[in-house]
């Protein structure tokens, strides 16, 4: 297994010392806080302190974090502000066993995975193993799921499969985005951001009653610019734009909410992003074989054949009734339409040769409702509902061999061109309550019954020439009018899952609940979005978990919470030689249900106000992940082959940790300081499930920020430090080559020596000024 570049190790021996050197002033920063502050509240009762109440919706409705028996950590909007996160992906560092990383290519597609669970391949037909969520309204595909974050309350991460509440494709749990419910006053506030790489934002948000205590209108934009952390050093294509892992995008969202009776709230939202960013240029790990493209000095510098455009186009609208009937019970309705459109560039030689390049389209719409009955009472709760999901899933990629296609067959050029929709129709009918038997003990049951229908399409070919998804993808490039593949699959499967919930909770004390549950999920089952011959669709995979934890405010100052957890995912989808289910004799190379694999682990998080003014946090998460079967055909002998050694879990450290402070000063001349600062670990981890060569060692990120708040409130700056001790990581890769027995790499698809590494961001340093009306 190779690991992390030359230039890391370099780059490991230089910032270790600066790693400690940061991390004693961070810590001794917090220890001369504490004791400054000690001295300052000596004669201050420790009764008078205690920590916030939390407020979350993981169960589908409004409830005290310490009273809900599910893995959650809740990031609030002040925290998010205060230590500066601006994107979805920056929430990994506080939720353990979590990862949250933008794909490969691109800056907008989320690669998502939690305990161990997730989806490494974005392609159309293929379902997420994390779901994502916005107000409850659930986003299906990855390609735009990179959120920025404007306007919102707080984000949610729930662990564990999450079947009977949410739904499919929970199986690895949930991310919720929950954006702010408007006062009812008239609000306007403004924000511009500068920093590192030539960082310029801007955000707007406000409200407007138009009908006193009634009616409200709410707006938010987002402008959000920066030049690359790298450049593509030779492009073959003439006046292309060379920043590498730059920021170009603009976000609008507007809500309006009405209530016409105390009893009745309705919400309709319409949010629209457009992401205009580069396409992502990967790092050659190895010199290319068949051009002059070295392995360049920055991690963040590339080549490339393709244009360095990228589009990601989302936009949604949503409309949330919710009616209190009475102190029991209350109906809501949740209607959603949301569709993304993606052109994308990926040269995955990332050289200025088309050895192998991939121009792409995906489109995707879909649309849901969901009606909810909720029920409570002094002694059950109660959560039901009935869903519906219909979604078109559509797309079409190039994958240009050009130079094998003129070695090999002496033609203008050779290419793969596949195309496709895979259309999914979804009905659901569920109810989870928890039912309370006395003071102390209640129990959870739920269950949900789910009916999936997936069509799908597949063309696919080789056309032996030069060719891209339309006209005008390149300069001067005409498509030929009527080009296409042959189409090769056209079927259509169906299947039914029952997901359940069980659980037990002992409430000990007033403040300290232990709990246990078993719950199940599914990820869609789907037909091969590659397919080469008519093949059947691979069946659903099933995650069965195990939990039990505890819930405790200790003290009024100290809360911890932790579960220990054991899953087994079963029926996963790999590509595989496997028998025909019509023919057992004739074994076919497709896709199908080959693979098992299962996960135990432990998670603690806590949270200590030492004093009114330090609050120290922190998190731990362990996991040991690993494929326990894999099988394959032998085409010889037709024997059944054990393969399992091939597999690793990707994206999932063995270790996630991560420690932070926040102090809080008034000044003497008005306002507050408020220094923040956390340290995240996260220990070595795989990048590609089969045949990986890859793997990102352990490392540590430092942040450090400082906000000053004005004492009308109406100010705010703040000074933002990421990634302090400059930390090169890898996050994604291609890898199209082999090893051979002595060692050394044999070329793969097209023809070179294809491995390529895409890294998180550098050093990164910004200061943002806001003021609010």
């Amino acid at each position: 297994m190779m690991a992390t570049n030359e230039k890391q190790k370099n780059s490991r021996a230089t910032t270790r010392g600066f790693t400690l050197s940061a991390l004693a002033l961070a810590v001794s920063t917090g220890l001369i806080a504490t004791a400054a502050v000690a001295g300052d509240d000596e004669n201050t009762a420790e009764t008078e302190l205690r920590l916030e109440r939390i407020e979350v919706t993981a169960r589908r409705t409004v409830e005290n974090l310490q009273r809900v028996p599910v893995a959650v950590t809740s990031i609030g909007e002040d925290d998010i502000l205060q230590r500066g996160l601006s994107t979805i992906i920056e929430v990994q560092q506080f939720s353990p066993n979590t990862t949250l990383q933008q794909s490969r290519g691109t800056n907008s597609t989320l690669t998502a995975f939690i305990r161990g669970v997730g989806q490494e391949d974005p392609l159309w037909g293929y379902e997420p193993g994390v779901g994502i969520y916005i107000d409850d309204v659930y986003v299906a595909r990855p390609q735009g799921a990179v959120l920025d974050i404007l306007n919102i309350e707080r984000v949610e991460v729930l662990r564990g499969p999450q079947g009977t509440l949410y739904g499919k494709n929970t199986i690895g749990g949930a991310v919720k985005y929950v954006t702010k419910q408007m006062t009812g006053d008239t609000e306007f506030a403004i924000s511009g951001t500068v920093g590192s790489f030539n960082q310029r934002d801007l955000k707007l948000t406000g409200q407007l009653p138009l009908i006193q205590d009634r009616l409200y209108l709410g707006l938010g934009y987002a402008n959000l610019q920066r030049d690359g952390y790298g450049e593509f050093l030779i492009s073959d294509l003439a006046n292309q734009d060379k920043e590498n892992y730059n920021k170009d995008i603009q976000a609008f969202r507007a809500t309006l909410e009405y209530r016409p009776v105390d009893n009745f709230f309705m919400r309709l939202s319409y949010d629209k992003t457009d992401d205009k960013s580069n396409s992502k240029g990967g790092f050659r790990l190895l010199p290319s074989l068949l051009t002059d493209a070295p392995v360049p000095d920055s991690v963040y510098d590339s080549y490339t054949s393709l244009p360095t455009w990228t589009r990601v186009e989302t936009e949604g609208v949503s409309l949330l009734m919710d009616w209190t009937v009475s102190d029991s019970i209350s109906v809501k309705s949740i209607t959603s339409r949301r569709e993304n459109y993606s052109p994308v560039n990926i040269d995955f030689d990332n050289t200025p040769l088309r050895i192998f390049d991939v121009p792409a389209i995906y489109e995707d719409k879909w649309f849901t409702q969901e009606l909810q009955l909720n029920y409570r009472s002094d002694n059950l709760s109660l959560v039901s509902g009935l869903y519906y999901y219909t979604s078109e899933s559509c797309g079409v990629f190039d994958a240009i061999l050009e130079v094998l296609g003129q070695a090999a067959f002496g033609t203008p050029g050779l290419t793969r061109e596949v195309a496709g929709c895979s259309d999914s129709d979804s009905t659901a009918a569920y109810a989870q309550g928890s039912y309370r038997l006395n003071d102390q003990w209640s129990l959870t049951a739920g269950l949900r019954y789910t009916k999936d229908k997936k069509d799908a399409l597949v063309r696919n070919g080789l056309i032996f020439d030069t060719v891209y998804p339309e006209s005008g993808w390149v300069p001067g490039y005409v498509r030929p009018d009527g080009l296409q593949t042959p189409i090769v699959l056209d079927d259509s499967a169906s299947w039914s899952k029952w997901t359940p919930k069980l659980g037990v909770e002992f409430q000990y004390s007033q403040d300290t609940m232990f709990f246990a549950s078993f719950s199940q999920g599914f990820k869609s089952g789907t037909f091969n979005p590659r397919a080469e011959t008519a093949e059947p669709a691979a069946n659903p995979e099933d995650v069965l978990s195990y939990e039990i934890g505890m819930k405790s405010d200790l003290t009024n100052t100290f809360r911890l919470n932790a579960t220990l957890f054991m899953l087994d995912h079963k029926d996963r989808q790999y590509i595989s030689v496997i028998p025909d289910p019509n023919d057992a004799s004739v074994l076919n190379q497709r896709l199908g249900n080959v693979g098992q694999s299962d996960a135990t682990g432990a998670e603690f998080e806590f949270t200590w106000m030492a004093n009114r003014n330090l609050q120290v946090y922190g998190s731990l998460g362990l996991i040991d992940a690993k494929f326990k079967n894999v099988f394959s055909f032998d085409p010889v002998t037709g024997g059944q082959v054990d393969i399992t050694d091939s597999f690793v879990i990707t994206n999932t450290p063995k270790t996630t940790a991560n420690l932070g402070f926040s102090y809080e000063m008034q000044l003497a001349s008005g306002g507050d300081l408020i220094f923040n600062g956390n340290y995240h670990y996260r220990s070595k981890y795989a990048l590609t499930e089969l045949n990986n060569l890859l793997e990102q060692s352990s490392y540590g990120l430092l942040n450090l920020s400082v906000n000053w708040l004005s004492a009308d409130g109406h100010w705010t700056v703040g000074l933002h430090g990421k990634n302090l001790t400059d930390k090169q990581y890898l996050v994604g890769n291609y890898a199209f080559i082999s090893v051979a027995d002595d060692g050394s790499f044999v070329p793969g698809l097209g023809g070179d020596n294809t491995l390529i590494g895409y890294y998180d961001a550098p050093r990164t340093i910004s200061l943002t000024v806001g003021y609010r009306f």
